[in-house]
């Protein structure tokens, strides 16, 4: 058991989109991540996924909307539900999701995905 600081794990990595494992229990993975960019256009068919924005801000495109998400706010994307996180400047993310799900959900032949995840 150690705790985690937050802070160090984003700063040890610039890439974007390309999550990390920073915890797991009861079947759920910690990630982080930092977003740049638009992300593809993607669901999860078993899985809900929690967005936390540690710093900066990002927008969630839904088919119907777009929400934007800041530092210290989550949002929850239900199982099912396509989006696509779109970040103008860097953001860093901490997520909360099922260890089974796949960054890129339902589309596998995208250059962002990533089927196995670093651990730090």
């Amino acid at each position: 058991m150690e705790k985690i600081n937050v802070a160090e794990k984003l700063s040890s990595f610039s890439d974007y989109f390309n999550p990390r494992i920073a915890g797991e229990l009861n079947g759920q993975q910690v990630k982080r991540v930092k977003f740049k960019g638009e992300f593809v256009w993607h669901h999860h068919d078993n899985e809900d996924e929690l967005f936390y924005v540690v710093k900066g801000s990002f927008d969630m495109h839904l088919r119907d909307k777009v929400i934007t998400v800041n530092a210290g706010e989550f949002l929850i994307m239900p199982r099912g539900v396509e989006h696509k996180p779109v970040a103008t400047e860097e953001v860093e993310i901490m997520l909360f999701e099922p260890a089974t799900t796949l960054n890129t959900g339902n589309i596998t032949d995208s250059e962002l995905t990533r089927t196995e995840l670093k651990k730090i």
